[in-house]
């Protein structure tokens, strides 16, 4: 038996470009960056970074294409590949290309350009509600004086992440 499996977390170095094949099959291609940091021979940290070149395919693609940002957190599982091409100057080279079979868009949720003028309206809107109308419970009748501690009070940071 052979396996052949990567996962990454890092981050987007531009923003994906969606394709289509002749086929009408949805092809993104991204860049991604993972970060260490390591002490060199003198004590001092460095950082060093790896490239990732990652391809998505159908619904996938679309959604990565139109969520994903330069900038943003993303999770990555998929399959390593070599490819082989010879560059500008004639030097054949090689590079490490992810082909993706699972995506999960991590940090904070972005929203495409179209809809986010629209939802800063809405919430305007809510937070405009909140304040003028007190808070019911289910059963309809105002809440109580007794309130759950704040996050600050307790010790618990919001970092995003759902779970």
């Amino acid at each position: 038996m052979s396996f052949n499996k990567i996962t990454i977390v890092g981050y987007l170095g531009r923003d994906p470009e969606l394709r289509y094949t002749p086929q009408g099959t949805a092809v993104c291609n991204m860049s991604i960056a993972t970060t260490e940091k390591r002490r060199d021979a003198r004590g001092e940290t460095e950082e060093h970074t790896i490239w990732f070149r990652v391809t998505a395919w159908g619904r996938q693609a679309e959604l990565a294409a139109e969520y994903l940002a330069k900038g943003r957190q993303v999770y990555v599982e998929g399959r390593l590949r070599r490819e082989e091409y010879t560059d500008r100057e004639g030097v054949q080279r090689a590079s490490l290309e992810v082909n993706a079979s699972d995506i999960q868009f991590l940090g904070q949720r972005a929203e495409p350009a179209e809809k986010a003028e629209e939802n800063d309206q809405v919430d305007e809107e809510m937070e405009n509600e909140k304040v003028s109308k007190p808070a019911a419970s289910r059963n309809g009748k105002r809440p109580t004086s007794k309130r759950a501690p704040a996050k600050e009070a307790v010790g618990i940071e919001d970092d995003g992440v759902p779970f």
